[in-house]
């Protein structure tokens, strides 16, 4: 007892009771941590064909290799998640020079855009293409999505997502319509004007929460005719219309009555 007691108060025996209480928490953690989500591994044949539809649609604006060039900016390293949003909005293959890139029916199908961006991704690690649990706005908060929403996205999109002009011609598109898989690439990559929130800035569970948001504003207007989404300003001009018509109809009217 006298040995073990010494032991005790060794000067090393702090620095190997921390070491201990160090290694049991890293056990603990990596027992109960959960396993982060990996996005399925693309096939060499995949790969191999979303090479040659980039060589056909893509390689004139971006070079042969995705390096970038003069007109448009390397793709390596901008994920899986970059192309999916671009393709299937059919902002990309783009139609015309402009400002930015317009929405437009998609030129090339789902098989196509997977296998186009499983071959962006094998250039460099990037944004992979999210889960559908993670998109799936039932399962978020919709109250939390509002703050986010309104703290980050509406001095562009709108309170409610209706859209916005923004400067030199560009525009913050309408996400009324806009799928819950889109709006969390578009978080997640930044197209165009729009910053890149990445998980550092709103968690993955945020995204979905501002989705849930959204999915109640898109969703219908329990308080009459939304009037197209505008808020106060547009309600304003309404009642400022209306008040004003009566009020002048009123004046016509006592005016008439008088005489």
């Amino acid at each position: 007892m006298k040995a073990l007691a010494a032991r005790r108060h060794h000067r090393a025996a702090p620095v190997v009771l921390l070491l201990l209480a160090l290694l049991a928490m890293g056990g603990v953690y990596a027992a109960i941590a959960p396993s982060p989500a990996s996005a399925a591994t693309a096939s060499t044949a995949d790969i191999e064909t979303g090479k040659k539809l980039f060589q056909a649609n893509c390689a004139t604006c971006h070079g042969p290799s995705a390096e970038g060039t003069q007109v448009a900016p390397s793709l390596v390293g901008v994920g899986a998640a970059a192309v999916d949003f671009q393709v299937s909005t059919g902002r990309m293959p783009m139609q015309m020079d402009g400002p930015q890139a317009q929405v437009k029916p998609r030129q090339m199908d789902e098989a196509q855009t997977a296998a186009l961006a499983a071959y962006v991704a094998s250039l460099g690690d990037g944004p992979a293409i999210p889960t559908d649990e993670q998109v799936d706005g039932s399962k978020g908060d919709a109250a939390h999505g509002m703050a986010l929403f309104r703290t980050n996205c509406a001095m562009c999109h709108n309170a409610v997502g209706a859209g916005g002009a923004l400067s030199q011609g560009k525009f913050a598109p309408s996400l009324m319509k806009t799928s819950p898989r889109n709006i969390y690439q578009a978080m997640l990559t930044g197209p165009q004007s729009m910053p890149v929130f990445n998980d550092a800035n709103i968690t993955p569970e945020g995204k979905r929460d501002i989705i849930a948001f959204l999915d109640e504003q898109h969703s219908g207007s329990a308080g009459g005719n939304p009037l197209g989404g505008l808020g106060p300003v547009a309600e304003g001009l309404w009642a400022w219309v209306i008040g004003l018509a009566i009020m002048i109809g009123g004046a016509i009217w006592i005016g008439a009555k008088s005489s």
